[in-house]
């Protein structure tokens, strides 16, 4: 029945779906390509008959031809478009700083009203994957999508870009996954999950041995008997999940192949570190592995040759932040790595390590953008994303659609979750903002753990309005389903796929300040350390004092700046930095009164937004316990 019901929804995607060419380039700002052609509108002339397009006796055209004549410009065609508009094709192509020249020239010229790029248009980057379709999370046919068609138009991810989750291991079977050897997308990853105890079994690993080369998921079902007694004892009985294989299709399943389903990213390398397994893993062997997956050498493993910059982890259990995790978590955010952790399925407080400083916790969504039911909030929450939620009985209607396994036990056949087999929790909330840094790595690959994790918060959508007779969120009852999101317990907002590669597209303003700051001194603020997104380049730098009295020595426009402190009282600077194409970013820091420089966000994104229940089809309890450890 599974089966049928999916085929027929197949069908009529099938039906509906628009394919496009793998890599065909979109027409962005941003694209690299020289400009050839341009519109350019004409002012009316002070003679001209308002109503006449060639009013005055000369046609756009002829106009045209004299203003790039006046400018040295050649030109090999020029085509009246109507209403004071013609289309010009160059001569010579001009790209980049050339380009933008000569459309500020035009502009300015009395006669002038516009000039734009003549730009390329394409039909969206709608994959041919047949069950796209239900997956309603990537796309923004429900208020808490994520819109990862709007972003696939400015990118689909670059094959540079390795994001590794931490998970049960993977089926590298599947046919929407399978290795990178075999045209896939999984790398050869790790198995960190270690003997128990003393008694030097290997339960919990269920493969019979530690770690190993091999992050194969072997299942990790747990039986009545094992969880009356024993190393599992406690544990929840359970078929298996192939939790990691369901993350790994939401980050990466193989997209535009005429199968199954697409990743949130289509280029991408995934990097399977299996940390769990049979009631879940443990934190040493999950420390392990995040330094492993980073690059950092691992005692008696082998060095990992693909570091990853993005980690995906959906685990977790209640509990502070130990000290253990914020080590590690310092020490990779130090090398560039952006951590996304799912927030929880408690209906509580976040759990560890998504309440860690420095990661980037996510908060789980119903398709109508309030908290789903079962996951946790609070103030680490960075961003939400759509959890997954079944509206009434029976099919779960808002399940996430992603890669799957028949087995109950042992693997089986490959399959996809669908509204039988549904597939919910904060688990797959953070594989979706995983892959918009994802995408947003392919187009800037110099953004900071900070920079990534501010500019997802910037580009995300505001919660919807307060849905009427629904609490706020928090609300005193623990046991409520669902509430309405607020900026202080689900973060900035909804993730949002386009919004945040727009935001990655903008450069880094960046400043760094002396040491040792003193009242009466001249300081160097050096903005050197700005940086742009891939293939642009910062063109321009300009300081300003933004409150407080202070002189800059010298220029004010170069990437440093000497500024004269006053005897007394802190100054504000600001940074502005602009690129090749115009867009900005700027950075403000507090200097003087005998402190060192703090630092203020980049105020050329765009303003944080007003920030983002479930009803469980059925058995809530006993899979809410089940969610706990596999988010």
């Amino acid at each position: 029945m599974r089966e049928c019901w999916s085929l027929a929804i197949a069908g009529l995607l099938v039906l509906s779906a628009v394919a496009i060419p793998a890599g065909l380039e979109a027409s962005v700002p941003g694209s690299t390509r020289p400009a050839e052609r341009l519109i350019v509108g004409l002012r009316v002339e002070p003679d001209a008959a308002p109503a006449s397009d060639n009013a005055g006796g000369s046609s756009p055209r002829d106009r045209l031809r004299i203003l790039m004549q006046r400018r040295g410009v050649g030109l090999r065609a020029t085509r009246s478009l109507g209403g004071r508009m013609a289309v010009v094709v160059l001569e010579e192509p001009r790209g980049g700083s050339d380009l933008a020249d000569l459309l500020q020239n035009l502009e300015s010229d009395p006669e002038v009203e516009f000039a734009e790029v003549d730009r390329r248009r394409f039909a969206r980057a709608i994959p041919s994957d047949p069950l796209f379709g239900s997956q309603w999370y990537l796309q923004a046919t429900e208020l808490s999508g994520a819109n990862f068609v709007a972003a696939w138009d400015v990118t689909t991810g670059t094959a540079d870009t390795v994001i590794a989750f931490f998970d049960t291991g993977v089926r590298f079977d599947h046919p929407d996954l399978r290795r990178t050897t075999e045209g896939g997308r999984l790398l050869p990853g790790y198995d960190f999950v270690s003997a128990d105890g003393r008694s030097g079994a290997f339960v919990t690993a269920n493969d019979g041995d530690g770690w190993d080369p091999d992050p194969s998921d072997p299942g990790d079902w747990v039986t009545a008997t094992e969880s009356a007694s024993g190393t599992l004892r406690d544990c929840d009985v359970t078929n298996s999940t192939w939790h990691g294989t369901r993350v790994a299709g939401m980050l990466g399943a193989i997209a535009d192949n005429g199968e199954g389903i697409a990743g949130g990213t289509w280029a991408p390398r995934l990097l399977p570190v299996r940390v769990l397994g049979k009631c879940g893993g443990y934190d040493s062997d999950i420390i392990a592995g995040m330094r492993w997956a980073a690059g950092i050498p691992v005692q008696s493993v082998p060095a990992n040759p693909h570091p990853a910059r993005i980690l995906n982890l959906s685990l977790g259990a209640a509990g502070s932040c130990s000290q253990p995790y914020r080590n590690v978590i310092n020490q990779l955010r130090d090398l560039g790595v952006l951590i996304v952790v799912s927030g929880g399925n408690d209906s509580g407080p976040v759990d560890a390590p998504a309440n860690c400083p420095g990661v980037l916790a996510v908060a789980g969504l119903r398709h109508v953008g309030t908290k789903v039911g079962f996951s946790s909030f609070g103030e680490e929450m960075a961003v939400a994303a759509p959890a997954g939620n079944c509206p009434s009985g029976g099919l779960c209607a808002f399940s996430l659609l992603t890669t799957d396994n028949t087995g109950l036990t042992t693997p089986q056949a490959a399959s996809y979750t669908d509204t039988f087999n549904f597939n919910i929790g904060t688990s797959f909330s953070a594989p979706i903002v995983a892959a918009i840094a994802g995408l947003m790595h392919g187009v800037n690959d110099g953004l900071t753990p900070d920079e990534f994790i501010g500019r997802i918060q910037a580009g995300a959508r505001p919660f919807p309005p307060p849905q009427p007779g629904l609490p706020t969120c928090p609300t005193t009852d623990p046991e409520t389903l669902q509430c309405n999101c607020t900026t202080t317990t689900c973060g900035a907002g909804m993730a949002d796929a386009p919004g945040a590669v727009n935001e990655a597209l903008r450069p880094m303003a960046r400043i760094a300040t002396p040491a040792n700051v003193a009242g009466g001194q001249n300081i160097t603020l050096d903005g050197t350390g700005s940086g742009a997104a891939r293939d642009r380049s910062i063109t321009s730098h300009g300081w300003s004092i933004v409150s407080g009295t202070a002189d800059f020595v010298g220029s004010s426009l170069g990437s440093s700046a000497v500024l004269a402190l006053p005897p007394t009282g802190t100054v504000r600077v600001r940074l502005e930095v602009v690129d090749d194409l115009g867009r900005r970013d700027s950075k403000d820091v507090t200097v003087g009164g005998g402190g060192g420089g703090g630092g203020g966000g980049g105020g050329g994104s765009a303003d944080v937004w007003l920030v983002a229940g479930l009803l469980l089809c059925t058995a809530w309890r006993r899979y809410r316990r089940r969610l706990t450890t596999y988010r």
